[in-house]
Formats: C-alpha cells, sequence, structure tokens
C-alpha cells in the first residue's frame, strides 16, 4: 500500500485526492506510442524490411564545412580553388573597400555568396581567433596520400640537392603552420607528414601559415620509417633531429650527433622534425643517418633545454653563403672552372 506523507501544514484529504486523480488519469489514459509508430502500418511491399532497418549512419552526410578566418588564408584559398567555398563573410561597414573589397569581388566573380556580419557574429563563428574582419565557409582540406614506392624527380647529380621536410607526428597547429611557412619561404621541395597521432589542416593551421596551406602541396603516410628506407636506398641522406646533446641523448643513440654549423649539405636530404614532446620515434631515430643539433649560446635555464620545432627547423633548413653567419645548413657549391669575364683577372693560385 502506497502512503503518502502530507506536506506540513497541508490537509491530508488533499493529497490523498491528488492522488486519486494521477492514478484514475493514468489508468483512463490509453498508452502513448512514439509519434513514428502513429498510423496505420504501411503495406508490405519489396525490399520494405531492409529500407526499414537501414540506419542513418548508412545514409550520405552532407558535406561538412569549417570556417577559415583571416585575411591572406581566405584570399589564397579563393585564388587556389581547392577547397568548396559556400559563402564569404565580411565585417558590416569595414567591407567597401581595401582588401576586403577585392576580396569581396573576387568571391563574386566566383558565384560565391558575399554576407556582411557584425563583429561578434563573425568572432563567435572561429570562437574567438584574430580574423582580421573576414571569414570563409569552405569544406575542409586534407594532406594528399602519399604514394609508396613512388619517384617524383629523375635520377639526380651531386649539384641536384633536394631538401624533403618530413615531420613525425607534430600535433600543434601553429607549429605545424609556421613549419609550412618557413618550408615554402626557404623552398622547400615537398612536406610529408605521418598520418598518425599528426594535426589535421585545420583553419588554425592554415592562419599560422599566413594561408601558405592554401597553396602548397602536403602529403601524409601512414608508412614513414618505409619512406625513410626507400629515400635512402635511392642514395638520399635522412637528417634527424634532437635537442642539444646531454648524457641522455649521447648514451641512447648510435647516430652521430653534429651542429647545423658542421653539417655540409650535399646531396639530397630528408629532414626530419620529430614530435614537440618527445622527439623523433625510436624507429625513426634509428634510420637517420645523422641528428643535426642546434647549439645554445648560453646556459640553458630549466624547462628552456631547446628550441620550439619551428624555430628548428628554419634554423635547419636556412641555407647561409657564410655558414657562421647564422646556424643554417652549409651548402656544397661544386667547382666549375670557366674563364674569366673580360677585365676580370682570375685569382692567384686558381
Amino acid at each position: 500500500m502506497l502512503r503518502l506523507q502530507p506536506r506540513p501544514g497541508a490537509p491530508a484529504r488533499c493529497a490523498l485526492a491528488f492522488l486519486s486523480a494521477r492514478l484514475l488519469s493514468r489508468n483512463s489514459s490509453p498508452a502513448r506510442r512514439p509519434p513514428w509508430k502513429s498510423g496505420p502500418r504501411p503495406e508490405a511491399r519489396p525490399g520494405g524490411v531492409e529500407l526499414f532497418c537501414l540506419r542513418e549512419d548508412d545514409l550520405p552526410q552532407a558535406r561538412r564545412h569549417e570556417v577559415l578566418f583571416g585575411l591572406a588564408p581566405c584570399a589564397l584559398a579563393l585564388r587556389a580553388s581547392r577547397r568548396d567555398v559556400a559563402r564569404l563573410l565580411l565585417l558590416k561597414g569595414g567591407a567597401g573597400s581595401g582588401e576586403r573589397a577585392e576580396l569581396a569581388r573576387a568571391a563574386e566573380a566566383q558565384g560565391i555568396p558575399v554576407q556582411l556580419m557584425q563583429r561578434r557574429e563573425l568572432d563567435a563563428l572561429c570562437r574567438g581567433q584574430v580574423h582580421q574582419g573576414v571569414c570563409m565557409e569552405v569544406a575542409p582540406l586534407v594532406p594528399k596520400a602519399w604514394p609508396e614506392g613512388s619517384e617524383d624527380w629523375p635520377e639526380e647529380g651531386p649539384a641536384a640537392r633536394r631538401l624533403w621536410l618530413i615531420l613525425d607526428e607534430i600535433q600543434d597547429p601553429r607549429n605545424l603552420g609556421a613549419l609550412l611557412r618557413t618550408a615554402h619561404f626557404l623552398g622547400v621541395d615537398k612536406v610529408i607528414t605521418s598520418k598518425r597521432n599528426s594535426c589535421p589542416l585545420t583553419p588554425v593551421v592554415s592562419k599560422a601559415s599566413a594561408g601558405v596551406m592554401e597553396v602548397m602541396d602536403v602529403f601524409a603516410t601512414d608508412d614513414l620509417p618505409g619512406l625513410l628506407k626507400a629515400k635512402a636506398g635511392q642514395g638520399w641522406l635522412v637528417a634527424g633531429t634532437v635537442g642539444f646533446p646531454g648524457p641522455g641523448i649521447a648514451q641512447s643513440s648510435d647516430v652521430p650527433i653534429t651542429s647545423c654549423l658542421e653539417f655540409l649539405w650535399d646531396r639530397s636530404t630528408l629532414l626530419v622534425l620529430g614530435n614537440e614532446g618527445s622527439g623523433l620515434s625510436h624507429e625513426v631515430r634509428s634510420l637517420c643517418h645523422v641528428l643535426l643539433t642546434v647549439l645554445p649560446r648560453r646556459e640553458r635555464a630549466p624547462q628552456v633545454e631547446s628550441l620550439n620545432v619551428s624555430v628548428a627547423a628554419d634554423c635547419s633548413a636556412s641555407a647561409e653563403p657564410e655558414p657562421r653567419a647564422s646556424q643554417g645548413l652549409r651548402v656544397w657549391i661544386p667547382e666549375v672552372d670557366e674563364e674569366p669575364r673580360p677585365g676580370r683577372e682570375r685569382p692567384k693560385g686558381s
């Protein structure tokens, strides 16, 4: 038997009357049916059971869009035409002249809708990122799959030096963007990332790269060690990167460690950068022919024992005519016998 404790100060008969009304209404009302089961059952037809059991996940999904932000990423994405663009969003009151006006005209020329929005709306769309009054709804950009065993370059002599940047599990989007910007500026021939535990090509990466991600091909492979072995078999040098060599690194690695100041770039090279926290994986490090490091110029403070990965890439990949002017790669230039120009004597001893 159900006992109901009345609220202090309330008559017991009121509580009993309320309970009786609830019980009567529950017993007298018919059982509720889900909305999708209301109405007469459809007649049986061929394939009806299979269609009824078809899960929603099996249906084709609408193409997902993301919000690209910033003047340079949006302008370069429009110019490259590598993404499907749904609409261009501009700050209201600031689209009448300058770069935003040019961007709007370029979008309209491609048949892309242009919409003016308030700043708070743009802030909400890009989640507080610095958008410079320009956002664009676009389809995601994904790395190109790196085909195994592919050979992009013909056979090369000593003077034909290629530099590929290999990224082993880079996870921070701003680091990845800075790496792409540096690689593009310094003329790196190709960028290949590992598919596993790597940052995707997000709008934050595009903004950090100043839009370089929109125009530069980025490849991804699920067999990074296989790629290193294949290129090493073709005569390429595999150069990894490590922090300043300490006792732990020296004892745990059989690969020689050298300063970027002493490294001589005389053939095609794979420059491999590792994860921000753990560095190169053990398997990848064991496949390197040499490990490059950037020497500090002062005593290192705790927790400041190495450079940011994007800064280390800048130091490792930059080529300078004078090796001691910076910690970049020294470039080997083959000697060429040539006749002295008119009015110019050949130096003594040559």
